[in-house]
């Protein structure tokens, strides 16, 4: 078999998990992930040191993919770089997903557009990643019209600075002292905070909400999809929730759609209310699968086309580090890398 050279730029949350997940689904790395950050170091990463070097764009010469973890700009700056390299260039930022000549990809949703790459491949917002996950089948099968969304997404969605800061106010709340305030706009322990990323004073939606919509009418290739979102920052650690509305242009009952997501890749059905089971972040947390539960028929229309369903996913894998290297593992079987 044959081993590709593959570098990462960035070792914060997202590019640790990418060299997880690159070492537990074995993929054929020859010899080390070539790692690169803003200064040279050596990183102690999953209990293994890695030589960091500095992201230059002298860096990727011989490199066959890179993935990127890191900021917007760091990915703007190094996109030619990556390119005229001869590598493949897969990233998680926000740099990409709507520039037209770039491929926007979750392999179980639309793996057909890495065909038509030109060396850049970009990852979506972890939100989308996990709705679409569990949609993207039934939009196959009974076309997707219109989505009304509320997502509930983790303190670690904001990075390590939310993570630590949500576990920094519990201990002060427990300990009786102020809490701490710097990651968040207001307390987000015993608190919801219906505000993530900056607002779009045209329409009051934030940008955050107008990716889910944006990203999903680039994936399903469906540019007239209605779809209305509400972000909420909730006080959990990691693996973000999502309330559906769904209406499709053809009819569809909750046992069709169990039936169709049973048989889906990367979605798992927990489906049994009556005993407890549907889905939730703690079930969901360090999982491949988003889950999806909750099914049932919207009893606000006189027809069969609505539905409502809950999906839960873990926004560091599903939302991240996995789609990344699946995009890769699926470079490699369609033989573009």
């Amino acid at each position: 078999m044959r081993e590709y050279k593959v570098g990462l730029v960035g070792v914060g949350a997202v590019g640790t998990e990418m060299i997880k997940v690159l070492r537990d689904r074995h993929f054929p790395v020859a010899g080390k992930v070539q790692v690169f950050a803003s200064r040279e170091r050596d990183e102690e990463i999953l209990g293994e040191t890695y030589h960091v070097l500095p992201a230059t764009e002298k860096s990727f010469d011989g490199l066959d993919i890179v993935l990127f973890a890191g900021k917007t700009d760091v990915a703007v700056q190094l996109r030619d770089a990556v390119v005229k390299a001869g590598a493949k260039m897969i990233d998680n930022s926000r740099a990409f997903r709507q520039d037209p000549d770039v491929p926007l990809v979750v392999p179980q949703v639309n793996e057909e557009d890495l065909d038509w790459n030109k060396g850049v491949i970009a990852n979506p917002n972890c939100t989308t990643a996990i709705m679409l996950e569990a949609v993207a089948p039934l939009h196959k099968a009974k076309r997707l019209r219109r989505v009304v969304a509320a997502t509930y997404q983790a303190a670690s969605g904001a990075g390590a600075p939310g993570l630590a800061e949500l576990e920094e106010q519990m201990k002060e709340m427990v300990e009786g002292r102020p809490l701490t305030v710097k990651a968040f706009q207001h307390q987000l322990t015993y608190n919801l905070i219906p505000h993530i990323d900056k607002f779009d004073e045209t329409n009051w939606y934030t940008l955050e909400e107008l990716k889910m919509r944006n990203e999903s009418r680039k994936m399903l290739h469906a540019p007239d999809l209605m779809l209305s979102c509400t972000s909420v920052r909730v006080p959990i650690p990691r693996a973000h929730s999502e309330s559906l509305n769904l209406e499709f242009e053809e009819e569809i009952t909750p046992e069709e759609a169990r039936e169709i997501l049973s048989k889906a890749e990367g979605v798992r059905v927990v489906d049994d209310p009556l005993n407890g089971c549907y889905p939730m972040p703690l079930d969901a947390t360090a999982k491949y699968d988003v889950l999806a539960g909750r099914i049932r028929q919207d009893i606000s229309r006189n027809d069969r086309k609505g539905l409502e369903m809950f999906v839960s996913g873990d926004q560091l894998l599903r939302g991240a580090a996995l789609n990344a290297v699946e995009i890769a593992e699926r470079l490699v079987s369609r033989g573009l890398v």
